[in-house]
């Protein structure tokens, strides 16, 4: 006479599993995108360190500040990434220390 079909309910014991499986899931990858971002940053601030090394390194052996980053690239072993990073130099004169910004390209 009636045409019920009779649905099992979920039970309880399947669905903590599955949603404590998900939510490990979900700060597994929150985690890869918080070090992702860190070990970027942490790039840039390497690159920035190796310019101001290799900027007193060249006015020490010199005796004036670089007047460009291809003489830092040339002479002092310096890399800069061009597809990941801009490099802003700014130098007044070869007797004052330059200004430089490293900015990550996302």
């Amino acid at each position: 006479m009636f045409n019920h079909v009779y649905r099992k309910p979920i039970q309880l014991s399947y669905i903590i599993p599955i949603l404590f499986t998900l939510g490990m899931i979900v700060l597994v990858l929150y985690g890869l995108s918080i070090t992702g971002k860190s070990s970027q940053s942490e790039g840039t601030h390497i690159l920035e360190e190796s310019l101001w090394r290799a900027v007193i390194t060249c006015y020490a052996i010199e005796g004036s500040y670089p007047s460009d980053l291809t003489h830092l690239e040339e002479n002092y072993g310096i890399y800069i990434d061009r597809n990941r990073y801009l490099v802003r130099y700014s130098i007044f004169a070869s007797n004052i220390k330059p200004d430089i910004e490293v900015i990550l390209i996302e």
